[in-house]
């Protein structure tokens, strides 16, 4: 069971890594870095979505979870993407090597965030 406590943790490191991205764009006076953030936001969407649409049958466990997979591809995808932008962009000169390195510690905190959310605060299912 997750408390307040937990919920405070969460919100905090949440908020330093929207920090870190928010100053990796004003600090340089370049916005780029704030694409980090979409793409964050939109990583966890495609497991949500492929979660929901498979087809959960509880008589055959030896069916394929081709949905799933695919969901956690998008994901990953997503992830590295996140890392990957900011990287390509400092790369051509496009951002700061530091806004680069801010951007990606930012960028992970807010999806380490996310994803440490969805697993304290998970309902288990009963049969």
């Amino acid at each position: 069971m997750a408390g307040l406590k937990t919920i405070i943790a969460l919100s905090f490191v949440l908020a330093i890594g929207f920090l870190l991205v928010i100053l990796s764009s004003a600090l340089w006076h370049n916005f780029y870095p704030l694409l980090v953030v979409a793409t964050y936001v939109i990583a966890p969407l495609p497991n949500w979505i492929c979660g929901r649409a498979s087809n959960s049958d509880d008589f055959m466990e030896s069916s394929g979870n081709g949905v799933l997979d695919f969901g956690r591809f998008l994901t990953g995808f997503f992830v590295v993407m996140g890392i990957a932008l900011p990287a390509l962009l400092a790369h051509c000169a496009i951002i700061e090597t530091s806004a680069m390195v801010m951007s990606i510690i930012g960028g992970l905190l807010i999806y380490g965030t996310i994803i440490s959310f969805t697993m304290f605060f998970q309902e288990e299912q009963e049969f």
